[in-house]
């Protein structure tokens, strides 16, 4: 199994925080957006008690830092933004797969509108690189500064996000005569307090008419020829970072503690079938 965290920081340096969150959650990749620290410094502190951890840099991204208990030349970029990293993931023994990770525009700048267009122009760039790699196994992870049932998560031309893995092994849909491939979205399952954790990823209360209180921004989404590689049992939305709480005793994100999001874990079965 390989393990998969994802966390945007906030814009704080939690170096320190990082390495503890990665060591007990045995992460294999750490995917960390709005860091403050030196790729370096949290290279050190991962690296503090035993030398685990190697910096996996982009080729021009600047949101979003890449660190794995392996080689770079295991995760190359093969497209980039200032938004988006796309890699292919080629380990010994294992499926290759491609790894996109997501820091999209806030709403505090960009509309629900403006975000739902620029959901098809993401859309387009993972169809282009899994044209290229010759597949589809494709996971999606990030702040996607959206809710899983947004107007840019769900429809074709965007990120066509659905809620139940029945419809997502259909593997896509035609509409006006084209073709667009589903994500699975496990997200929906974590949202609420029915979940078995946090209710969201991001909390924000705000003196309006309508209010969500949480948020889902941060997501996993899972192209079908990987559902059989991925369990809803090893998706995770954290509230500690082993002995130490990143939640308040309200259970909202502490952001003197942590971020004002919660990080993501999950896990993938990428062997290759004997």
């Amino acid at each position: 199994m390989i393990s998969l965290l994802f966390w945007n920081v906030g814009r704080l340096s939690r170096h320190a925080l990082v390495a503890r969150l990665a060591r007990a959650n045995d992460a294999d990749v750490i995917l960390l957006a709005e860091v403050a620290d030196e790729p370096i410094d949290l290279l050190k502190e991962l690296n503090k008690t035993q030398a685990s951890y190697f910096f996996s840099p982009g080729i021009g991204n600047t949101k979003i830092l890449a660190f794995t208990r392996f080689s770079d030349q295991f995760l190359r970029p093969c497209s980039e933004t200032d938004r988006l990293t796309i890699r292919r993931m080629r380990l010994p023994g294992l499926e290759e797969i491609l790894l996109a990770v997501v820091h999209f525009p806030s709403k505090l700048h960009w509309s629900e509108r403006s975000q739902a267009m620029e959901c098809t122009e993401l859309g387009a760039e993972i169809r282009k690189e899994e044209e290229r790699a010759g597949h589809q196994r494709t996971i999606l992870v990030g702040d996607l500064n959206m809710n899983p049932f947004e107007s840019g998560m769900v429809s074709a031309a965007g990120l066509h996000a659905v809620m139940d893995r029945r419809i997502a092994r259909e593997g896509s849909r035609v509409v006006q005569g084209r073709e667009y491939p589903f994500f699975y979205n496990p997200m929906w399952g974590l949202l609420g307090d029915g979940s078995r954790g946090p209710a969201g990823t991001f909390f924000h209360r705000h003196a309006e008419q309508e209010a969500y209180f949480w948020n889902m921004f941060d997501q996993v989404l899972v192209r079908p020829a990987l559902l059989d590689r991925f369990d809803f049992k090893d998706l995770a939305i954290l509230d500690d970072a082993g002995d130490e709480r990143l939640v308040k005793d309200s259970g909202v994100p502490d952001r003197d503690v942590g971020s004002d999001h919660l990080p993501v874990l999950f896990r993938l079965n990428l062997r290759v079938a004997a």
